[in-house]
């Protein structure tokens, strides 16, 4: 499975902090349901075999809806669950070497802050590109912000799909309007919501009026 624009619009990286009386898997088939066109499982504190267990349960969500599987950071787990693909950021290995691991077959996304990670992520490999923070986020306190301007110039130096993440909701979505990119990635604008379905719903409609020209 391969990424393309269409995949890119609403891109849902996923919390265990707010999974109240639903399993993950509950909160993510509910997302996808009302418009998650992507999703990513992002763990940092579970071992191997939790991370894989858990890998596999949402695969198989993901699998059911056709939409594309994404392992943050991970390559061992990525593998070990048949990801689709993985997501990298600056500070872990190059995506050419993440390409070698991984094969020609699985999705390559990775994080970008600047146009020259940018081109330079485009030319070794990566299939898409995840840029932020776009704006103040609790979800990852360390993030650097980037601003409108950069988001654009990188969204016009490279041909692969751009997504923006970093404290985007509904409040803020349509402030990307006119930026180039494809969608946005969210954590807690789901996750964190009481009505997962009914807050998908609603950025969905505004994800599809963020990317019309």
């Amino acid at each position: 499975m391969k990424v393309d624009k269409a995949s890119m619009l609403l891109y849902a990286i996923t919390d265990r902090a707010w999974l109240g009386d639903n399993s993950l898997g509950e909160q993510v088939e509910q997302a996808i349901k009302a418009g998650v066109t992507i999703v990513q499982l992002r763990e940092k504190h579970l071992d191997f075999e939790a991370f894989v267990k858990q890998a596999k349960e949402i695969k198989k969500v993901t699998d059911r809806y056709k939409i594309p599987f994404i392992i943050n950071d991970n390559i061992e787990v990525a593998l070990a669950c048949n990801a689709d693909g993985i997501h990298v950021g600056q500070s872990d290995m190059t995506a050419g070497n993440v390409r070698s691991l991984i094969g020609e077959d699985k999705i390559l996304g990775v994080s970008a802050q600047t146009v020259e990670q940018a081109i330079l992520a485009e030319k070794n490999g990566a299939d898409y590109l995840g840029v932020g923070a776009m704006f103040s986020t609790s979800t990852k306190l360390d993030a650097d912000a980037v601003t409108f301007d950069t988001l654009k110039a990188i969204c016009t130096a490279v041909s692969i799909p751009v997504v923006a993440i970093g404290g985007i909701g509904e409040h803020n979505i349509l402030k990307l309007k006119g930026s180039g990119i494809e969608g946005v990635a969210v954590v807690s604008a789901i996750f964190a919501q009481t009505d997962i379905f009914a807050a998908t719903e609603r950025l969905t409609a505004l994800a599809n009026e963020m990317v019309e020209v």
